[in-house]
């Protein structure tokens, strides 16, 4: 038997949520798949529950940083118990999903999708038919073609792990290692970060992320650029990373090895072909909509459109887009201006507009304030010698063009810039704001 829906949803995500929902709200008939738990990559596998990680080793970090200033004592991360805060959070929200789904009147499935047609799908001997079907199946590690990848951890598996191992390494240099190399040498384990490119976080500012370095260099985090990883091997006692660095072969001994080395959208197993739907170097051809430009029927969003950056804010937001296409026709483009980035680092590193290189190579005049600022009362209050920024203002407009911040509380500040250049605010407006005195916001001014 053949069920009809209005809208089918792959994945379970907060892009899966957002559309279903609001689709479901118009009176639709919807459908959802997953073939794991509902709740998607963020709340499961991914920012909730890293930050709840982040929430255990920085409060590690406060006390050590505050020892000789009025705070005594030697604090440690008791791993079994921060997983143990962690799952309870993670438990309870897939069946809080399914209820939510169940009340509305969704219909739930459980497996893996595969297209059969241009809008039929198959998912565990059950057949679907719908007018819409939005891939929103997210990102997975991307394949790394080495010998013994098989052996690499994904973040998921770190963050389920019920033990921390001693030696870590992490092939990468993004997110993922940056955060996870900040959590794991916290919570004890040595450390070592094998990056490809010239430098970590290539996503933003290197004058930015080389003031975040210190960081690493005082956690001993060992970071290695330029490093080639050639093979893992299983050990009796472990794991051999065989890398090099300009032609120089080396090897680090671990427990662990994490894949940091980026992700891509997860759609190998849909089958796409029988839907027509058009893939080009491993991303969905989609037009201006969101929709597929060979199957009309289908849209996709967030990680699995990897239009916007791949961020959960910009997952809902392009939900927000095609629910809107979908139900009113093809009139609403996702806008991607002024979305923040942070990574949750300890301090966290966060930007949002464009760099400094990208304002000239598109010939803005512009002026740029930057400066590493640990003799503020922001930076020495929470004892944190890691602090800067560097802000760039449209000298024709007096609009902010971008905002790069590193230190305490700014994964929170640079919000406020988001908004500026979201809503076309200028520097003399945001300098005109009244802000809370002392907070990390109230040295915005200064930073104009």
């Amino acid at each position: 038997m053949v069920k009809q829906y209005d809208l089918v949803v792959l994945g379970a995500g907060t892009a899966a949520m957002v559309a279903a929902m609001r689709v479901c709200a118009a009176g639709k008939q919807v459908a959802v798949i997953d073939f794991r738990p509902l709740g998607g990559t963020c709340a499961l596998r991914g920012c909730d529950p890293k930050k709840m990680l982040i929430g255990g080793v920085s409060a590690i970090d406060h006390v050590r940083r505050m020892q000789g200033k009025g705070v005594v004592g030697d604090p440690k991360i008791d791993w079994p118990q921060l997983m143990a805060h962690k799952r309870s959070f993670t438990d309870p929200v897939p069946q809080k999903n399914e209820q939510r789904y169940a009340d509305k009147g969704i219909d739930t499935y459980h497996g893996h999708a595969q297209f059969t047609g241009t809008n039929i799908i198959d998912v565990a001997g059950q057949t679907l038919e719908a007018k819409h079907i939005l891939i929103a199946t997210g990102a997975e590690p991307a394949k790394l073609g080495i010998r013994g990848e098989e052996y690499l951890v994904t973040n998921e598996e770190f963050l389920s792990l019920e033990t921390l191992p001693a030696r870590i390494v992490l092939v990468g240099g993004g997110y993922i290692a940056a955060e996870f190399s900040h959590i794991a040498a916290r919570a004890g384990a040595s450390v070592t970060i094998l990056q490809h490119g010239s430098r970590m976080l290539k996503q933003f500012d290197p004058d930015v992320v080389g003031w975040l370095m210190e960081s690493f260099d005082s956690l001993g985090i060992d970071v290695k650029l330029q490093a080639t990883v050639e093979a893992v091997e299983k050990t009796n006692d472990g794991y051999q990373v065989h890398a090099s660095i300009n032609g120089e072969q080396m090897t680090v001994n671990a427990d662990l090895v994490v894949h940091a080395a980026g992700r891509k959208p997860a759609l190998e197993t849909l089958n796409l072909e029988a839907a027509g739907v058009l893939v080009e170097k491993g991303r969905l051809k989609l037009n201006e909509f969101l929709q597929s430009v060979s199957n009309p029927a289908v849209y996709a969003a967030g990680d699995a459109a990897q239009v916007g950056p791949p961020l959960t804010p910009v997952s809902s937001h392009d939900a927000k887009v095609v629910a809107a296409n979908i139900l009113q026709g093809n009139h609403h483009r996702p806008d991607y201006q002024g979305v923040p980035s942070v990574a949750f680092t300890i301090p966290p590193m966060a930007a949002v507009g464009i760099t400094e290189e990208e304002a000239k190579d598109k010939g803005i005049r512009f002026r740029v304030q930057a400066q590493k600022a640990s003799s503020w009362f922001t930076a020495r209050q929470a004892a944190e010698s890691v602090y800067g920024f560097k802000v760039l203002v449209d000298e024709d407009t007096d609009r902010i063009l971008g905002a790069h911040l590193v230190g305490p509380h700014v994964d929170e500040v640079i919000n406020l810039f988001a908004l500026a250049i979201r809503h076309g605010l200028t520097a003399d407006d945001v300098k005109a704001t009244m802000f809370a005195y002392p907070t990390g916001a109230s040295d915005i001014g200064y930073m104009l």
